[in-house]
């Protein structure tokens, strides 16, 4: 079975840092056998925002909504301004509440790997926690392997985007083996 996964973050600056790291991650599940879909800053920029109250929903939200439905697994990226997750990012998390009536509600029982670009370790680490928590609290299952880069001291791609950093390559390598590992355990 082919597994799904889909990454989601980045800016509304086409390419940036947070976006290109989960294009990675989705690479790297390709090439052990997964099926990857990206929702890019951009994309996510075009969805309006989320209100609980207006049940109806646009294309691209129902299509966003629709894709991490039909998920095995999740990556989620996101620049730390301010150490916090950006708001792009956020109100796509917040649409998936049309998911809490779901036979598998939100995360359930789903492998998801976070990312954060930074710039500084400070905003990094406090992002990344808040992700975890975020998906902690939407039943999921963050993997171990967290990835956080302090976009003033490293610059993990060339030119061409492509990955240069080797530890960096590494940890994105190492997280998605873990995202393509994952299996719940049965219920005995």
């Amino acid at each position: 079975m082919t597994r799904r996964v889909v990454g989601i973050g980045g800016t509304l600056r086409a390419s940036s840092s947070s976006e290109l790291l989960v294009r990675a991650v989705l690479n790297e599940c390709e090439k052990l056998g997964a099926e990857a879909r990206m929702f890019d800053g951009p994309t996510l920029a075009a969805l309006p925002h989320y209100n609980p109250e207006v049940p109806e929903r646009t294309e691209g939200q129902t299509e966003f909504v629709e894709a991490v439905r039909q998920a095995d697994a999740l990556v989620i990226s996101s620049p730390g301004y301010h150490g916090g997750v950006s708001g792009v990012v956020k109100n796509a998390i917040d649409l998936l509440e049309d998911t809490r009536g779901d036979e598998r509600a939100y995360f359930d029982g789903m492998p998801v790997g976070l990312i954060v670009s930074a710039a500084g370790w400070q905003a990094g680490g406090v992002t990344l926690a808040a992700l975890r928590g975020i998906v902690h609290a939407m039943r999921g299952w963050p993997t171990p392997v967290g990835i956080a880069i302090n976009s003033i001291e490293q610059k993990p791609f060339a030119l061409d985007g492509t990955l240069k950093d080797e530890s960096v390559a590494c940890a994105v390598e190492l997280q998605a083996k873990q995202i393509m590992a994952f299996r719940l355990a049965e219920a005995a």
